[in-house]
Order: C-alpha cells, then structure tokens, then sequence
C-alpha cells in the first residue's frame, strides 16, 4: 500500500466570475500573491469581451501576463446575459435556435487556443418550456457534434457541466452525450462539487469517481442540499477533504477553481479564506488517508496475531503525531483529543470485525491499565466507537466498558473525563452514574460539547444538582461555567411550562 500523497497533484485557481469588481489585471494579481495557481476565466463583461474588435491584441497581451504570474487558465462560459440583454444563459444550446450559442462557443475555442488554455467549460442549458427532453437531445447532440469537431481541429478540450435543473443534469448525463457522440477524445466532463450534494446520487465522491479520467475541469465550492446556491466553504453540505482526497486518487492534474460568482463583494478577502480553507482540508484529507492506511495495516495485523494489539496501540503516536483533532476549536485537544486518539477509537471501533466478544472485552481493561493517558484516551474514544456501530453490544464488551470508563471518571484528568461521556456512557451508563460524571464535568470546567446525547439524558434532578453547584459557585464569589445555565435554564422552563 503507497503512501498518501503530502503535495497536492492539481493546481487551486479562482474563478473570475467572483471578482466582478476588479479589473481583470488586479485581479490576477491578488490571486497570484495569495497563492493560486490557476484561474478559471469567465468571457465577457467586465473582463474579456469575446467580440471585441482588438480582441487578438488582449489575448497576446493576457497570455503573456498569465505566464508572467503562473496561472494555468481554464475557459468557461456562464456569462449570464452576454448572448441576450434580457435573458439569462440564453440561448441555450436545448433552444430552437441556437446559432448564436454555438457562435460564442466556437469564439470561447479560438480564446482558448490563444491562451493555451487547459479546456473551455459549457453547460447544455435549461429546456425550454414546450420542448420535452427528446427534443432537447436531438437539438444537443448535433450541436455539441460541431463544438466538439471545431475543437478538435484547434487541438483544444472541451468539457460538458452538468448543472442542476438542465437537461445534462448529472454525470451520467454528460456520459451519454459522449457515448451519442462515438466517446470523441476532447469531448470531457467538468464537475462542480457543489452540484454534487444537490443531484448526484453518488454524492462528490460518487460523481467525481464516475467522472474518472475523463474529469477535465473542476469547479470548487460549498453548497446546500436542497438548493443550487454557491456558497463559501463551510457554509454548506460538500464535504471537502473527501472531494480534494477523491481528487489525489483519481491522479487529477488539472485545474480546481474555486466558484463563487455572487461574491464579488469580498472578492479579496473570500480569496485568502478560500486557499486557507482548501490548504486545511488537503492537510485533513492526507491525515485521515494516513490514518485509514494505519488501520488498515494494523486491523490485518491484529486479526494475524491477537498479541500485536498492545504494541500497535502503544506505537500510534509516533507513526500518527499528536496534533489536535480539532485545533479550531479546541487547540489544546482536551476535549475532542488528538489525531491518534482518535485512531486508536477507530481501531478499536473495528476490532470487534476480528476479536470475539471475549477477547474484545479482555482486551479493553488491559490496554486500558497498561497505557499511558494518551493510550486510555484511545480506549475510550474506542468504546465510543462500538457503541456507534454496533446497536447492541454483547454483555462482557458492555462490563469491560463501563469498568474502564467508572475508572476514567474516579480520576481528576480533563481528557479522561471529556472522552469518557461519549456514545457509549450515553448508551449503557445508568443515570445516577451520568449525572454524576456530567457534573464531573462542570466542575473541571470542561464544556459539555464532550458530552454526547446531553440534552436526551438530561433531566430534572440532573437540572437541580447543577443548580446547587452553580448556587455554591456564586455563594463563594466564584465564576460559574456558562454550560450549567444552559442545563438549569433548559429545564427549569420546561418544568414551569
């Protein structure tokens, strides 16, 4: 098994369709100093008017300055009213009469060889109201025929985008239309990972593996679900390690743009926290890879030999690091734990595809007693692990549990303490013990976020006990943690309703 690539394969660029309010010089330029590599050139207003009398003079003038700075350049072609003042994306490639679409298409081909661009991105279009989906083939197909045969002579790629709500609507669709064309080589697939949460039944991941090596452009950004609106990252649903991991599997090499068009706004500032974002999530995606490749290794090294389980658990720090799982919002790591915590859970988590129940709860309590903090952390995260994937565990998994996690809860150490309340005390811990270890957690100040199910298992003597400390904390002059009102306030209303 190789190792996950470190460097991402494919070049980050940004779509100038989000920096409407610069010039296109400037905004090269502050996408060149804020890291990118590549931009994704949008034709017409305000940048590059495709029917501009001197337009061959502002092609040699861009293509040289594109080179100056770095940036691979893709073509795409969304301009909303350029072909029509009145009409968005119209007329579309589905209209009756299209002959100015395909006009601009083939004028998007000759920019692209000029600019030695990587492909030209285009869309089918929404069908028109008294056209069904037959006639919008039979009027695609021929036309994508002639976009694709004037590409090919000027040795240029051409990538069909599926978008939500068009007639070519998903992957597959583009697929078709290849296939209907006789698979023509420079005829490809851009894929916008935002539209994927919206209309791909394989998500992302399912939309960009189906793409495969046909994937010639990328468009990247945050999205809803239920609505096609481009959003910045974090905003949405996608998923973006999985897509850039996706991406490095696949061996892209091409270019990924960010896509943001109604942006403009923010332009410079949206650009420095979009690399940032997209940096974080290669780091996390490349994490997560070396991580499943060590659980991998070691699930099939422990179903070997039951005995290596104490010196591969011992062992994960070196090989996974100790960095905070989630540094954003907890740098020290106490209360969601480090990378290798969290593998160890996952280990454990998959133990039980290969132990019996017997040896899984004989090996809890020893790793358990045997292991540094760090180690115990693990075994707790694991037990959290079981109880997520298994609805029932089997009794002697669920004592060995609750005997380790009754030992983490008697201790004083906040990690201890923040990993033991996860899944599997919310699954078999009784409620005397679940109020006590919540409150546990109030008194060593450690955020009830580590909690799992909190507000399912809360209840009105848990509100009362809470109450009273939160009355001696402020009896004494002393601050009182601002979890305990939302426990106390919650239930206090509840029993007064």
């Amino acid at each position: 098994m190789t190792a996950p690539q470190t460097t991402m394969p494919f070049s980050l660029g940004y779509g100038t369709n989000g920096f409407t309010d610069h010039p296109l010089p400037i905004a090269l330029e502050l996408l060149a100093e804020e890291g990118y590599e590549a931009v994704a050139l949008t034709l017409g207003h305000p940048h590059l008017d495709p029917f501009a009398e001197d337009l061959d003079v502002q092609l040699q003038s861009l293509r040289k300055r594109l080179q100056e700075l770095g940036l691979r350049v893709v073509i795409e072609t969304g301009t909303r009213f350029l072909l029509d003042p009145r009409h968005k994306h119209r007329p579309a490639l589905v209209d009756d009469d299209a002959a100015v679409r395909v006009a601009f298409l083939r004028r998007a081909v000759d920019i692209a060889a000029a600019l030695q661009a990587e492909c030209v991105s285009f869309f089918s279009g929404i069908l028109p109201a008294d056209a069904s989906p037959e006639t919008g083939w039979k009027r695609l197909t021929p036309r994508v025929a002639d976009i694709v045969d004037y590409a090919r002579v000027r040795n240029v790629v051409v990538a069909v985008e599926p978008e939500p709500g068009m007639l070519v609507e998903t992957v597959s669709d583009v697929l078709r239309l290849r296939t209907e064309l006789g698979d023509p080589d420079n005829l490809r697939v851009t894929v916008d990972i935002g539209h994927c949460v919206v209309v791909e039944p394989g998500g992302v991941r399912g939309a960009l593996l189906e793409a495969g090596p046909l994937l010639a452009n990328v468009q990247l950004d945050d999205m809803p679900t239920h609505t096609h609106e481009h959003l910045p990252f974090g905003e949405g649903a996608v998923d973006l390690p999985l897509a850039l991991a996706t991406l490095a599997e696949l061996g892209y090499r091409g270019v990924a743009a960010v896509e943001l068009p109604r942006h403009s706004h923010d332009a410079p500032g949206l650009a420095a926290r979009s690399i940032a974002a997209l940096r974080a999530a290669w780091e996390e995606s490349v994490r997560d890879r070396h991580v499943e490749r060590w659980l991998e290794e070691s699930t099939t090294a422990v179903a070997a030999d039951r005995g290596t389980l104490t010196r591969i658990f011992a062992t994960a720090g070196r090989r996974l690091g100790r960095d905070p799982l989630r540094p954003d919002v907890d740098p020290t790591g106490v209360l969601f734990g480090t990378v290798t915590d969290h593998a160890r859970g996952q280990l454990i988590g998959r133990l039980h595809e290969v132990l019996a129940a017997d040896g899984l709860a004989e090996a809890l309590p020893a790793l358990y007693d045997g292991g540094d903090s760090a180690e115990r952390r693990g075994v707790l995260k694991g037990l959290g692990a079981l109880a997520a994937a298994t609805p029932e565990l089997p009794a002697a998994v669920v004592a060995a549990g609750l005997h380790v996690t009754a030992q983490a809860l008697r201790t004083n150490e906040s990690g201890l303490v923040a990993a033991a309340v996860g899944p599997f005390a919310a699954a078999y811990l009784d409620q005397h013990s679940w109020r006590h270890a919540v409150l546990k957690l109030i008194f060593l100040g450690i955020s009830l976020s580590a909690v799992t199910d909190l507000m399912e298992r809360a209840d009105d003597e848990l509100a009362r006990m809470a109450g009273d400390f939160a009355a001696e904390r402020q009896a004494a002059g002393r601050p009182v943690p601002d979890d305990v009102h939302l426990i106390t306030g919650s239930f206090s209303r509840s029993s007064t309703s």
